[in-house]
């Protein structure tokens, strides 16, 4: 054989060689992820309803040294948690034996110590199920049980950020008042026949108590993350102004992702892809709310952002709030494993999923039709934000690849 023909064949067969590695092994892995993601999706179906049980099997230890083993730097807890329904009953039985006004914040919150030593918060009821919040996206008092339909919904996203959640009702003149702080307790007042309180916050005012039901208070109690994994506060790139006619940066700059791009910590590691999963958990909750967030401290951008606080969600089920979405429309990425689950929740799964989860909760039902309708509709306003920057960028500059180890050893 001649050199050139050598040449030419050698050629040829470089060609067949990139052509496999490029579009059949490649492809392979992307069909082996894509096999994952929906077998991780089976498996989070299979396990939503979750039965609050007052017994752990096959361990010694208490649900809360479980829950606190559960936590690392990329999850709250794992995927397969089948001790998670006595943990939540724990949550919502165990006896209160210290109850505190709430750390620093905005809105009205208790700090309980149930027995054994764990921390929890505990949001009041504020409103009805069906009430309509008016208004600005944030407006009106925490809602108590989307704290708790928040929890539900990142099991189904599979994010796995969001610190445990569950409904309870508290008798205030049995369980809290003889073992409140004096500082918890100069709050407490009656309206009516009804033992109401209003807490230590920014906003809170004796004009403005939370009551219960005579002395029973139904509200949500939100595990306390362990202190061996402190959390760090950083403002939201996305975050609004909240002054009457000042915009942010983000709100009229459309190029504004990519000084995004170029500052730490969203410059590496997934700390951008996870502030557009939080855009869109944030999108299908209604929550306009997050103008900072929580991350592990020291973990040089590569911890979760921690989907802490969630009660200013669910307010208005008519209300679509398009601006939450800005990191996905202006950065115009997502994760692949993001995408594919958004596209397995379509067609009126999602909200028979979220329905499914709450069924179980002692405050159920948690939420009303309308804002589970209000979900799958959303649903879908992400999925077309989503193709819009496909149909501009193409496929494999929008959904990135970002699948990261997670280790409970």
């Amino acid at each position: 054989m001649k050199l050139k023909q050598r040449v030419v064949l050698l050629a040829i067969l470089l060609v067949i060689f990139i052509f496999t590695k490029v579009f059949l092994i490649d492809n392979l892995d992307t069909s082996a992820a894509n096999r994952e993601d929906q077998r991780a999706f089976h498996r989070m179906m299979t396990g939503l309803r979750v039965e609050l049980v007052p017994k752990l099997d096959h361990t010694l230890q208490s649900p809360w040294e479980i829950a606190a083993q559960w936590v690392v730097p990329r999850e709250v807890y794992p995927e397969e948690t089948p001790e998670l329904g006595a943990i939540m009953h724990a949550m919502a039985t165990k006896k209160i034996i210290k109850a505190d006004v709430g750390y620093k914040g905005t809105q009205l919150k208790a700090l309980l110590i149930l027995e054994g030593g764990q921390k929890v918060v505990f949001k009041p009821k504020r409103y009805s199920r069906d009430y309509i919040v008016e208004g600005e996206p944030y407006a009106g008092y925490d809602r108590h049980n989307a704290e708790v339909a928040a929890f539900h919904l990142d099991r189904i996203l599979g994010f796995r950020r969001a610190p445990l959640v569950v409904g309870r009702y508290v008798n205030l003149r049995t369980e809290i008042k003889p073992v409140a702080t004096e500082q918890l307790l100069s709050t407490f007042l009656t309206v009516g026949n009804n033992t109401c309180f209003y807490g230590k916050c920014y906003y809170c005012r004796e004009t403005e108590p939370a009551c219960a039901d005579g002395d029973t208070m139904e509200g949500s109690v939100t595990l306390w993350l362990p202190d061996v994994w402190p959390l760090q506060k950083h403002r939201h790139p996305w975050g609004r102004t909240y002054r009457e006619g000042k915009l942010a940066r983000w709100e009229y700059d459309e190029s504004y992702c990519d000084a995004v791009k170029k500052t730490s910590p969203y410059d590496s590691g997934p700390r951008l892809l996870d502030i557009i999963d939080t855009a869109v958990f944030d999108y299908l909750i209604g929550n306009a709310d997050r103008h900072h967030y929580e991350s592990f401290q020291d973990d040089e951008g590569a911890s979760m952002l921690i989907l802490l606080d969630n009660a200013k969600s669910f307010g208005n089920p008519s209300l679509d709030e398009r601006s939450i979405l800005a990191p996905l429309y202006q950065c115009c990425i997502i994760r692949v494993s993001t995408w594919n689950r958004l596209n397995y929740l379509k067609n009126g799964v999602l909200k028979s999923a979220l329905k499914s989860a709450l069924a179980h909760d002692p405050i159920s039902p948690v939420l009303s039709d309308f804002h589970l309708d209000a979900v799958d509709q959303r649903l879908l306003n992400v999925l077309a934000t989503i193709k819009q920057c496909t149909d501009q960028f193409g496929m494999d500059a929008v959904l990135v690849e970002d699948r990261m180890p997670l280790s409970h050893l």
